[in-house]
């Protein structure tokens, strides 16, 4: 029997990991989701690749640099080394096609919705997308993981979409919530 790749778990970060309260981009503005480390153990514990997938329009839009975004991103991924937590990569997308500035403003196969950043982990960890999940707060989101072959896409409520018409798999409340859905599928 040929092995199976590897699964994935594709996570959002505004919105997911943290408090969406806009652009941030320093510690001190950054507040994670209640349950958030939790889940994150849940879905290492069954065997999920964890990888963080974010849009940063705010460096396209100059509203702060990439160095600033190095920094938030090492002070985050060490708040998940302290929770026993392993983030594979963070991917991320600085552009915007209508509001970036200088290099930043065009089209990228990497922005949501496109799959640009999916298809970088799955050549770069061996990911089997079709065992995969994405988990995101915004219609883009799950667009990405259509676009991307990812095999269940969940929305998490908050956002200013109708999750009503949303072509998730599932809504719910938060990650934790998320991953308690796919456990129920690894299960069945």
């Amino acid at each position: 029997m040929a092995e199976l790749g590897k699964r994935a778990l594709f996570l959002d970060r505004d919105g997911v990991i943290n408090i969406d309260s806009g652009y941030i981009w320093r510690p001190e503005d950054f507040i994670f989701n209640d349950g958030v480390f939790e889940a994150c153990r849940a879905a290492q514990a069954m065997d999920y690749v964890l990888v963080i997938v974010t849009n940063q329009a705010g460096i396209g839009r100059g509203l702060y640099a990439e160095k600033d975004f190095h920094t938030l991103t090492d002070w985050m991924l060490a708040q998940f080394v302290e929770n026993d937590i392993v983030i594979a990569r963070v991917y991320y997308a600085p552009t915007h096609p209508d509001e970036g500035i200088g290099v930043y403003r065009r089209e990228s196969p990497d922005r949501k919705p496109g799959p640009g950043m999916l298809f970088r982990a799955r050549d770069a960890f061996g990911i089997d997308m079709s065992r995969s999940a994405i988990i995101g707060d915004r219609e883009t989101d799950i667009e990405a993981g259509i676009n991307g072959g990812v095999g269940y896409k969940i929305l998490i409520e908050g956002a200013e979409e109708d999750p009503g018409s949303s072509r998730a798999d599932a809504v719910v409340t938060s990650l934790s919530d998320a991953v308690a859905w796919l456990a129920v599928r690894d299960a069945s």
